[in-house]
């Protein structure tokens, strides 16, 4: 009689899904930051997962820069360190009700100190999102910012926190004297 062979499941086969780690995040029963990279955008999520189903609360597609005046010039450069960064913080502007602390979900994407998930989780950071993280492995100011690749985003970012500015002082309550 032979040795059966163990076979694995389909998603861990097509190299899609690390089972382990996903049970591991869903036993934390946080909300997580899914940071998928394609061949020409970066794709972040706030997911919530009750009984193994995801609920997708937020979604971010790097592709919503050139909305926001990204040069059509650098639309090849949609998956960069810069674009990761402005995406974290736009994805952080639109999750700014969730009032939980995130964690990090890259799936089978490889940990290296100063990727683009790194940049996108300091844009979330940025934004005011609590996800825990270590300075160490961010990537720098420079490529951040987009010297790198001759970009400027300060014109971005300064539409991005605009928007969120005035939707703070909308939510702020009007009126906050407390009577002795």
């Amino acid at each position: 009689m032979k040795k059966q062979r163990k076979i694995d499941k389909k998603r861990r086969r097509q190299a899609k899904t690390d089972y382990r780690k996903r049970l591991v995040l869903l036993k934390s029963k946080s909300p997580r930051v899914v940071i998928r990279k394609t061949n020409r955008y970066i794709i972040l999520q706030i997911i919530e997962s009750k009984h193994a189903k995801d609920n997708v609360l937020y979604s971010v597609n790097t592709k919503e820069l050139l909305k926001l005046g990204w040069s059509e010039e650098k639309k090849g450069s949609l998956k960069s360190i810069s674009a990761s960064y402005l995406g974290g913080l736009l994805l952080g502007k639109k999750a700014k009700k969730l009032k939980e602390r995130v964690i990090l979900d890259t799936g089978l994407i490889p940990n290296t100190k100063g990727s683009r998930v790194y940049a996108a989780v300091k844009g979330l950071a940025d934004s005011g999102i609590e996800i825990k993280y270590n300075e160490k492995i961010m990537p720098s100011e420079d490529r951040i910012q987009g010297k790198h690749i001759d970009l400027d985003i300060t014109p971005i970012i300064d539409k991005i926190g605009a928007e969120v500015k005035t939707e703070e002082k909308s939510n702020k309550p009007k009126d906050t004297k407390v009577k002795k």
